[in-house]
């Protein structure tokens, strides 16, 4: 594909590495020929990149798959995740998960993407329903301040939460941001 089709969200090759594209900007400065500003993230380390390429590029886009999978519990670094329809069952490294385990528990159902058979990230949904294990006591009438209180949820995230948000409370966040969206 040619790299004026490059948009947010899709999976390419960059310098033979397999990055995501977080961001693209289609930019004519002046009266030079235009380009697509673009930053990636690379899928196996984690580290992000700018790179302008001009709009006569070839750019490889890959084809991805989103495989639905149970989480079921950690081996050492390993989360052990299970295929829902062949129940066959992978290892996936901290480097793949990354930061989302702290939104998920087991036997909940999620993403795992893979690029050529070889599983690349996980893919939590927008929002999670959680339960607040401790946290301050509420306070009664308490609907009209915006101050937060710390909540420890049942995955050990602790997040800003309402006065009005007591132990035991199931709550919604926002697995984009970390931060208290609604009670559940």
């Amino acid at each position: 594909m040619k790299a004026t089709e490059i948009r947010k969200g899709q999976v390419i090759r960059f310098n033979g590495k397999v990055v995501k594209v977080v961001s693209s900007a289609h930019h004519t400065p002046g009266n030079l020929r235009a380009m697509m500003q673009v930053e990636m993230k690379d899928l196996e380390t984690g580290t992000n990149y700018n790179h302008r390429f001009r709009s006569g590029d070839d750019v490889e886009k890959l084809s991805v798959d989103h495989v639905k999978m149970e989480y079921l519990y950690q081996e050492g670094e390993f989360f052990v995740f299970m295929n829902s329809e062949t129940y066959e069952q992978i290892h996936l490294s901290v480097a793949i998960v990354g930061d989302v385990m702290k939104f998920i528990l087991p036997n909940s159902s999620i993403d795992v993407v893979f690029v050529d058979e070889k599983p690349i990230s996980v893919e939590l949904p927008q929002k999670v329903t959680l339960k607040v294990t401790e946290t301050e006591p509420g306070i009664k009438n308490a609907t009209a301040t915006n101050v937060l209180k710390p909540a420890t949820l049942e995955t050990g995230l602790v997040v800003g939460v309402p006065p009005f948000v007591n132990a035991g409370d199931s709550i919604v966040i926002n697995t984009e941001s970390g931060e208290y969206v609604s009670r559940a």
